[in-house]
């Protein structure tokens, strides 16, 4: 192994904290990745890595080597990329949130793939808040206002938001004509469990120029996005989702849209990736395409 594949090995060992997970993701055997970081540290006569059984950490000569490791290996692709004409290829780790996925990335996943071929899609779909560098995920489309200084985000969309609930539940509780009616008129809603706060999301209304959060008394709670519909469809109380997981419900009548004069504000939906995270070419390539396919529309 040449010295810049070393430097690869290292960089790649640091942001998964396991030389077992950085092997896979190399496609190597692990003694030659366990061999490689020896003799780099052999080379440099310092200790670069803490191991114990349980993870592997920085010691503070492996944070300024780190450090410098991404600078050569950014300048280093930079300068191929400008002799060669190479198309993006290998695999590229996403994480998105599973309804986004099949309602919104998934109907348009074909003309990326057709435009790059050699690049090989592993999507994960979840409602919890991944660790992208820690299980190796390249980037992920994340939907709400980002609390994570240390990723880089690009902007795809905005998605409008509506506000719902059973036709079973309007007959119990009334259709509220304004927001105010909420709170004297009984109402309940679903509470709904952000992974990223960690708290109950409140309702969310916009009312004469400003946004009013109110929340409702709630007896049933979830932390998932099709549990969260599957609660309102049970009668269990309000909810607010993107229209475009609503709109459907909607047109059969298997939910009723309340209080269309207050919406709640649009979600904002990023693309991001780690600060400390070279973005390779593939990473760059559907970067930029999910930028213009959202943005289109």
């Amino acid at each position: 192994m040449d010295r810049f594949d070393a430097l690869r090995v290292f960089v790649r060992i640091v942001e998964r904290r396991s030389f077992t997970r950085a092997a896979e993701d190399l496609a190597l055997p692990r003694a030659t990745v366990t061999d490689a970081i020896k003799a780099l540290e052999s080379r440099l006569g310092v200790r670069l890595l803490q191991r114990t059984t349980r993870q592997v950490s920085l010691t503070l000569e492996g944070e300024i080597f780190y450090a410098r490791c991404l600078r050569l290996i950014a300048d280093m692709e930079d300068a191929e990329g400008a002799f060669r004409d190479t198309r993006p290829k290998g695999p590229l780790r996403i994480e998105v949130h599973g309804t986004l996925a099949r309602h919104l990335l998934f109907p348009r996943l074909p003309a990326f793939l057709e435009a790059y071929p050699d690049i090989e899609l592993d999507v994960s779909e979840g409602d919890r808040y991944v660790d992208l560098v820690r299980e190796g995920v390249d980037c992920a489309v994340r939907v709400g206002e980002l609390r994570d200084s240390d990723l880089v985000a690009r902007r795809l969309t905005l998605l409008p938001e509506a506000t719902a609930a059973s036709p079973a539940y309007c007959e119990r509780h009334g259709m509220p004509a304004d927001v105010d009616a909420l709170e004297t008129g009984g109402h309940v809603m679903v509470g709904f469990k952000s992974t990223a706060i960690g708290a109950l999301l409140p309702l969310e209304f916009q009312q004469e120029g400003r946004v009013r959060h109110l929340t409702l008394p709630t007896r049933v709670r979830v932390s998932g996005a099709e549990s969260y519909v599957g609660a309102a469809f049970a009668g269990f109380g309000i909810i607010q989702a993107p229209r475009y997981r609503l709109d459907g419900y909607f047109a059969t009548g298997a939910l009723v849209p309340l209080l269309e004069r207050f919406p709640p504000l649009p979600s904002p939906v990023n693309i991001v990736y780690a600060r400390t995270r070279l973005p390779s070419p593939r990473l760059r390539a559907f970067i930029d395409w999910a930028s213009g396919v959202f943005d289109a529309g």
